[in-house]
């Protein structure tokens, strides 16, 4: 027996949809258009502020399945959202088309959101490789699925005219695509070819080479005599050098004044799945491959195993090294051409956001690129390369970057004013809120230089015209002296200033909103961990080591460490053996610092430290490790943020139950870690660094679990969260989290929002909302 065909209604109804989501970069015009004709429905389709409106007119029976493919059958990068689906009178018409965008949107409702850059797709890899293609090796080849997004555009609606690709004219044959419906180019806004679009320009010393072709060439052969490149790409400029050459490695170092912090390595596409170049060297499961591979391309640190050929100068001291593929064409062909890895590093000054323009590029960067390859495609604003690790198997992020920011999130409150939360000092970000929404910024650094500070106040510029927002309130670091403080201060807005490891716990509980509401935990209290290196305390002292329990807007300090003066203060971050030294005096043991120390030094800080002349008093987890790793011998002395802590981490073997450090009652009422106990087992030379290591990762893990076991008596039932610096620590975090769930604890850690600094601004939104009551 056949299946009878379906009946088709003979009657014509309209319906207007509003989309919202993201529907603006990602192809989803024309993969309506395509449907809609597919199916023979009338109307159109417009791109409005953030969303798309769409009248679709046609038979009720194929109007359903159009409406059910339209968002489950959408392109893999957008996000489908029908805000709005309402019966509406026909319209004469007869096909389905796509409408320019008004050119007057003012009244407009606003669901605005910013397309992201996203990797080379495979359609555009394999036409980049034939020679049969007209785009063959061209370097800015990209189409509806793939290229830039975020970093060229200038102002919405996402529409040619209004990107960076506004003065290039599309030759005949780039038109003809760009208005063919069944074409992957059909509206593909950054489309280009060698006719029209971008072009690449060799220069060094000697000559400038402004054939496409002829400067990749010249680039290749830079690389294979030992040259350091100042290569522009989608979100500002690497520096690029031989990852096999330990000289041109070293000269890197020595130029950029960076003689410890790793380096992220590039790695050509090997093997079916690409990743056989990297394989050789680092250990992938199943999820880091998911992720080198998906839609982000971010540099992901893995465990290496085997340097190979590769520079051991590429990650001194650590045992992990950060790894990426080719994200963009050019890329692509480089790290092809070139037929091996490469470091491809952010080209900045230390700290500084990454340089995005040609001309700053070869004035801030002559001292350390021998060469340069530009291109004249316009960056609208920088975005670095993202950084993840994974953690119990799930991805981390630990830079906002490219592929992922401006990230977009809900917020469990509802804002009745527009909110600007203006982040921290290190690894900057912003946060523009309104309403139930929230964008996070794209990593900016460190705020110490006018540069910087420039690119901080650009952010904030482009988020609030892109979005079209003006906030009413700027939320601040409570720290007087940081310069994001001093800025929000300066708007002459009403400002909110928020503790700094209150935002660190708020923004766990941001990023688990929907889980602990699914869970139906909304009323249940949280006790979270916020470790760091340091933070301004209610006190007014320094914290690093705190246990805060409450709400968002309501956190009551109930545990932390016992409190050490610090000599030297904001010195001791970047020299360990202050740290050390600091922990010996308040035990009553000698520090014997290495050579590098001379006698001098440490008398005029043993005396500092005595009379307290700038000898802040903190709580920090993380000059703890500071400590540690200078009494294993490691390092005294640090040329990068965090460098003690991931030489300690590196060194240490598998974690192990141990005693805790003993806890006490302060005057305050609250519970203290006394950690005097480590500083002889510390220094003991009988054991191993490894050993050590071990101990000191061990005791910490075991002390946080033992706070938990005590706390719960008196405040449980809670959710427990691990925020702050200190929980970059992969094995620490993994530990603690399987020994907590393994009693049953339900513990959370930041995946979406870095749990550094850099998730400060949005942990900070959340504290304002709740603590003005916009609740």
């Amino acid at each position: 027996m056949t299946t009878p065909d379906p009946v088709i209604s003979t009657q014509i109804i309209a319906y207007e949809l509003h989309v919202t989501g993201q529907v603006q970069g990602v192809g989803f015009r024309p993969f309506v258009h395509q449907l809609a004709t597919t199916h023979g429905i009338a109307g159109w389709i417009q791109n409005q502020k953030g969303n798309v409106i769409i009248h679709a007119q046609g038979h009720t029976d194929v109007l359903d399945i159009f409406f059910h493919q339209l968002k489950y059958h959408a392109p893999a990068i957008s996000e489908v959202v029908i805000q709005h689906k309402n019966r509406v009178s026909n319209i004469d018409v007869l096909k389905f088309e796509i409408q320019d965008s008004p050119t007057d949107q003012a009244g407009l409702e606003n669901h605005i959101h910013i397309p992201i850059d996203y990797p080379i797709c495979k359609d555009c890899l394999r036409e980049l490789k034939d020679p049969e293609d007209r785009r063959f090796r061209y370097p800015f080849i990209n189409c509806t699925q793939c290229g830039p997004r975020y970093t060229i555009i200038q102002k919405l609606p996402y529409d040619r005219q209004n990107t960076s690709m506004a003065d290039f004219s599309l030759c005949p044959d780039c038109n003809n695509e760009y208005l063919d419906p069944a074409n992957r180019r059909f509206h593909a806004e950054p489309v280009a070819c060698p006719v029209c679009g971008p072009q690449l320009h060799y220069v060094d010393n000697s000559k400038q080479v402004d054939d496409t072709q002829s400067a990749l060439t010249e680039t290749i052969t830079a690389l294979h005599a030992g040259k350091i490149i100042a290569l522009k790409g989608i979100g500002g400029y690497h520096l690029i050098c031989d990852a096999s050459n330990d000289l041109v490695v070293s000269t890197l170092r020595q130029r950029k004044h960076r003689p410890d912090k790793p380096f992220a390595i590039m790695f050509p596409l090997q093997g079916q799945d690409g990743l056989d170049g990297i394989r050789k060297h680092v250990e992938i499961d199943s999820q880091s491959e998911a992720l080198l591979t998906g839609p982000i391309h971010p540099v992901v640190l893995l465990p290496i195993y085997n340097y190979g050929q590769l520079s051991k100068q590429l990650a001194p001291g650590l045992d992990h090294l950060g790894v990426f593929l080719p994200y963009s064409p050019l890329h692509q062909l480089i790290v092809n051409d070139f037929n091996g890895a490469i470091v491809a590093t952010s080209a900045n000054i230390s700290g500084e956001p990454v340089i995005t323009d040609n001309d700053e590029a070869e004035q801030r960067l002559s001292s350390i690129a021998d060469a340069f390859l530009h291109h004249d495609r316009p960056i609208v604003r920088p975005a670095d390369d993202s950084v993840y690790q994974l953690v119990n198997q799930q991805p981390q992020v630990l830079r906002l970057g490219r592929g992922i920011s401006p990230i977009e999130m809900t917020l469990p409150v509802t804002l009745d004013k527009p909110v600007l939360a203006v982040g921290g000092h290190m690894k900057n970000t912003i946060a523009l809120a309104w309403d139930n929404r929230m964008v996070l910024s794209p990593h900016i650094g460190e705020l110490d230089s006018p540069k910087s500070l420039a690119t901080f106040e650009q952010v904030i510029t482009d988020l609030q015209q892109l979005y079209e927002i003006e906030p009413e309130l700027i939320v601040c670091d409570a720290h007087p002296n940081y310069r994001s403080h001093r800025w929000a201060k300066a708007t002459g807005k009403p400002v909110h200033e928020v503790f700094h490891h209150h935002a660190h716990a708020s923004a766990i509980v941001l990023e688990h909103a929907e889980t602990i509401a699914t869970k139906k935990q909304t009323k249940l209290p949280w006790l979270v961990f916020t470790w760091d290196g340091l933070g301004y305390g209610e006190d007014s002292t320094l914290w690093g080591g705190e246990t805060l329990f409450g709400q968002p807007g309501q956190w009551q300090r109930i545990a932390s460490f016992k409190p050490f003066n610090l000599p030297g203060g904001d010195k001791a971050s970047r020299q360990p053996w202050r740290s050390a030294a600091a922990l010996c005096w308040h035990t009553g043991h000698r520090y014997v610092p290495d050579k590098v120390i001379s006698d001098k030094e440490l008398t005029l800080t043993r005396q500092a430290w005595e009379q307290q002349i700038n000898c802040p008093q903190t709580t920090s987890v993380g000059r703890l490790f500071d400590a540690a790793t200078a009494f294993t011998g490691l390092t005294e002395n640090c040329s990068y943020e965090g460098q003690a802590a991931m030489m300690l981490q590196s060194q240490c073997d598998e974690l192990e139950l141990t005693k805790p450090m003993p806890l006490n009652k302060n005057s305050e009422n609250i519970l203290e870690a006394d950690w005097s106990y480590l500083v002889p087992l510390l220094q003991n030379t009988t054991l191993t660094i490894s050993q050590r290591a071990t101990l000191f990762h061990s005791t910490l893990a075991a002390t946080l679990i033992n706070k938990v076991e005590r706390l719960y008596v008196q405040y449980g039932p809670f959710n427990i969260g691990l925020g702050g610096g200190v929980f970059q620590n992969k094995k620490l975090t993994e530990f603690i989290m399987a020994q907590l769930q393994q009693q049953g604890y339900e513990v959370y850690i930041n995946h979406k929002i870095p749990c550094n600094d850099g998730g400060l601004s949005a942990g900070q939104i959340i504290e304002a909302a709740t603590i003005t009551k916009y609740l």
